[in-house]
C-alpha cells in the first residue's frame, strides 16, 4: 500500500504549517489559550478561510477531503502548533451529523466549515471512566417533544458553543442497564436553550471546557439525530475520527518536542562540550526517536483503516490511541528530564507540549482503556 500523501495533502500541510508558524507562534497561542474565551473567534474564521475545516469533510457535505489521511494531516499540523481552536469537536459533531442527521441538521455542517457556528460534544459523564456506552442522562417523550435531564462533564468550549451534541438514554429497561449500547439517542441542543447551564473552567493544557447541566430541557421532535435508541453506532463512528485526530495531534506535538530536545542537546554544554555528545544521553534519545516512529506507524495504520469493517477499524483506532498515549507520555517525561530544570518552566514552550501530550492521553479514553478495548475487540472477532 502506498502511504505517500497526495499532492493536495502535501500542499494543505505546507500551507497550514506555514500559517501556524507565521500567525500562530507560541506567544500568540499562549495569549489565546489563557484568554477568557479559551480560543480566538477571529483565528477560527481565518482557519476556515484557509480551508482547514473543509478538509475534514467530504464533497457531499460541503468539504473537499474527509478521508482518514486528510484528518491526520490536519491534526498533525495542529499538534505542532498546540492549536486550541475547536477542531476536534467540530470534526466529531460534524461527522455525526453527516452520518445520521436529517436534511436540516446536515445543513449545519456548512456553518461549521465556514466557521460561523461552534459546536461541542456533550457525551462524557461523571464516573463514566471512558466507557462510551455508559449514559445516565435521560430523554423522555412529553407529547411531541423530548425532555432532557442529566449532566455532562469536560465539554470542550462549552461556554462558547452554539450547539451541543448530547447523548441521552431514551430506553432504560434494557439488559445492560446504563451500560447498554442500545437505547442511546443523540440530540442537537442549542446551548442557550432553557434549562441548559454551563460552569466553565480553564484547562491545564490551555483553552477552556465546562460542566453542562440539563434540567428539563425541552426539545422538539426534530432535535434527535438519527433513529431513536440507535445513537451509539453514530457516536462510535464519529468519535472514531476523533481518536484518529487525537493520535495525529499527539504525533505532531511529539515531533516538535523531539526537535526542541535535539536542539538543546546540541547547544547546552557541560565540561566544555555539548551534552549531546554524552553516550548515555545519545542512547536515551535514540530510543525516543524509535518510539516516535512507532507512533507514526500506528497513526498511518489507523488512517488507512478508518473506512474498514468495524472490528478492524476500531482495533486500529484503539491501537493508535494506546500507542500515542503511552509514547506521548514517555516523550514528555524524557524531554523534560533531558532539559533538566528549565524544562519545567512556563516560559519554555516545551513544558506546554509536555502537558498537552499527557492530556491527549486522557481524551476519549486513556492508554489502559484502549489496550483493554483492543484486546476485547480481538476476542470478539475470533
Amino acid at each position: 500500500m502506498n502511504f505517500q500523501h497526495t499532492e493536495d495533502r502535501r500542499m494543505l500541510a505546507d500551507s497550514l504549517n506555514r500559517f501556524i508558524a507565521e500567525q500562530y507562534g507560541f506567544d500568540t497561542r499562549d495569549k489565546i489559550a489563557r484568554s477568557a474565551e479559551g480560543f480566538s473567534v477571529d483565528m477560527w474564521r481565518r482557519f476556515a478561510e484557509l480551508g482547514v475545516i473543509g478538509a475534514l469533510f467530504d464533497e457531499a457535505h460541503g468539504g473537499y477531503g474527509g478521508q482518514g489521511f486528510d484528518v491526520a494531516v490536519v491534526f498533525e499540523s495542529l499538534g505542532r502548533g498546540l492549536v486550541v481552536e475547536p477542531f476536534l469537536d467540530t470534526l466529531i459533531v460534524g461527522r455525526a451529523l453527516a452520518h445520521a442527521g436529517n436534511a436540516a441538521q446536515q445543513e449545519t455542517i456548512a456553518a461549521l466549515i465556514d466557521g460561523s457556528q461552534i459546536v461541542a460534544l456533550a457525551h462524557d459523564e461523571p464516573g463514566s471512566h471512558y466507557e462510551a456506552s455508559r449514559v445516565t442522562t435521560r430523554a423522555t417523550k412529553r407529547g411531541d417533544q423530548w425532555v432532557l435531564h442529566g449532566a455532562k462533564g469536560v465539554v470542550q468550549h462549552a461556554e462558547q458553543a452554539d450547539l451541543l451534541l448530547v447523548s441521552a438514554r431514551t430506553s432504560c429497561d434494557l439488559p445492560g442497564g446504563e451500560f447498554d449500547e442500545a437505547g442511546i439517542s443523540l440530540f442537537l441542543v442549542p446551548r442557550n436553550a432553557q434549562g441548559v447551564s454551563v460552569r466553565g473552567y480553564r484547562k491545564i493544557d490551555g483553552g477552556r471546557a465546562g460542566e453542562v447541566t440539563l434540567d428539563d430541557v425541552m426539545l422538539d421532535a426534530h432535535a434527535i439525530v438519527g433513529v431513536e435508541g440507535q445513537g451509539f453506532a453514530t457516536l462510535e463512528h464519529a468519535t472514531g475520527y476523533g481518536l484518529l485526530a487525537l493520535a495525529a495531534e499527539a504525533l505532531g506535538a511529539m515531533d516538535v518536542t523531539r526537535d526542541y530536545t535535539l536542539d538543546y542537546l546540541r547547544t547546552r554544554k557541560q565540561f566544555g562540550v555539548p551534552i549531546g555528545s554524552f553516550q548515555a544521553l545519545q542512547h536515551r534519545m535514540a530510543d525516543l526517536l524509535l518510539e516516535i516512529e512507532q507512533a507514526r506507524s500506528s497513526v498511518i495504520n489507523a488512517a488507512a483503516a478508518i473506512d474498514a469493517p468495524r472490528a478492524e477499524r476500531e482495533r486500529a483506532l484503539s491501537a493508535a490511541k494506546y500507542s500515542t498515549g503511552r509514547i506521548g507520555a514517555r516523550v514528555a517525561e524524557e524531554s523534560i528530564q533531558l532539559h533538566g530544570g528549565i524544562g519545567m518552566t512556563w516560559e519554555l514552550p516545551l513544558s506546554h507540549y509536555a502537558k498537552r501530550l499527557v492530556m491527549i492521553d486522557h481524551q476519549l479514553g486513556d492508554e489502559d482503556h484502549h489496550l483493554a478495548r483492543y484486546i476485547a475487540l480481538g476476542r470478539s472477532a475470533d
